[in-house]
């Protein structure tokens, strides 16, 4: 069996993998990724301490994020794409549509 520790380190690094992607590319399709995988790194915490604890609701949360994950792709990619239509570049640096 494998032990709570290992799992929670694993989340750590993917979790900090998530979080220097975000911060040090401007690519949208990046922080995407990005945001996914430290959305995932919350997932393995959540299953595993809710194996750990022989307890279903951390599994329930699974569930809830996984759901939230892939609505928050699919509006984001939708959002990038309409904004790739009008302006071809996916660099955050070079979206300054809100811009007066």
């Amino acid at each position: 069996m494998v032990p709570l520790s290992w799992y929670i380190m694993l989340s750590a690094v993917v979790f900090s993998i998530g979080v220097i992607g975000f911060i040090s590319r401007r690519n949208l399709i990046i922080a995407f990724i990005s945001i996914e995988l430290m959305l995932n790194s919350v997932n393995i915490s959540l299953a595993a301490f809710s194996h750990y604890l022989q307890s279903i609701r951390g599994q329930i949360m699974v569930f809830f994020v996984i759901t939230v994950a892939a609505a928050e792709a699919a509006i984001g990619l939708a959002i990038l794409i309409a904004l790739y239509r009008n302006n071809p570049t996916v660099k955050a640096d070079e979206i300054n549509l809100l811009k007066g």
